[in-house]
């Protein structure tokens, strides 16, 4: 149901998290590389054909000029997530972002944060749930137990007696 691809094999240390989050969720994905400057051909069928083999989103990481993630944009109607990934040859992740955030108007990429594919992972699961009733439930679950988790941390802190004076 959802498409994950990055512009090359190093951006998969970031792309993991979105695809272990769908894991998690038990939401069916893909996990390739499509690169916008090396494979520009295999880009435009991944993206042409997305819709006919069953995705409903893209999630698109990529570093430096970030091409891919507006590129795919460009050829399909499906909605896309930009990764910004922070690459070797990086202008400490900034030239990723801008690539990414800026599209000319027509093409929206909606823009997670720098390496914020845990966050891409959680908004397409957010997209599919607006028509899935299963994964709308397993997201207020996983919801809960973000409060949860900062609720124990509270009370660990509160019986630690830590208070500022």
């Amino acid at each position: 149901m959802i498409g994950i691809i990055m512009g090359s094999e190093s951006d998969l240390r970031i792309m993991k998290a979105a695809a272990d989050f769908l894991e998690q969720m038990e939401i069916k994905f893909e996990l390739t590389i499509v690169s916008a400057h090396r494979t520009p051909e295999r880009m435009v069928e991944y993206a042409k054909t997305a819709r006919e083999r069953g995705l409903k989103v893209i999630i698109a990481g990529a570093g430096g000029a970030a091409h891919l993630p507006g590129m795919v944009a460009s050829l399909t109607t499906l909605p896309v997530i930009g990764v910004p990934v922070k690459s070797n040859n990086s202008i400490d992740g900034w030239d990723s972002v801008l690539s990414i955030l800026q599209m000319p108007g027509g093409v929206p990429v909606a823009t997670v944060a720098l390496d914020g594919a845990l966050n891409a992972g959680i908004l397409a699961a957010q997209i599919l749930s607006t028509s899935d009733t299963t994964v709308e439930k397993k997201l207020a679950i996983y919801k809960e137990s973000l409060k949860n988790k900062v609720l124990e941390s509270v009370k660990a802190l509160e019986k630690n007696e830590y208070k500022k004076n």
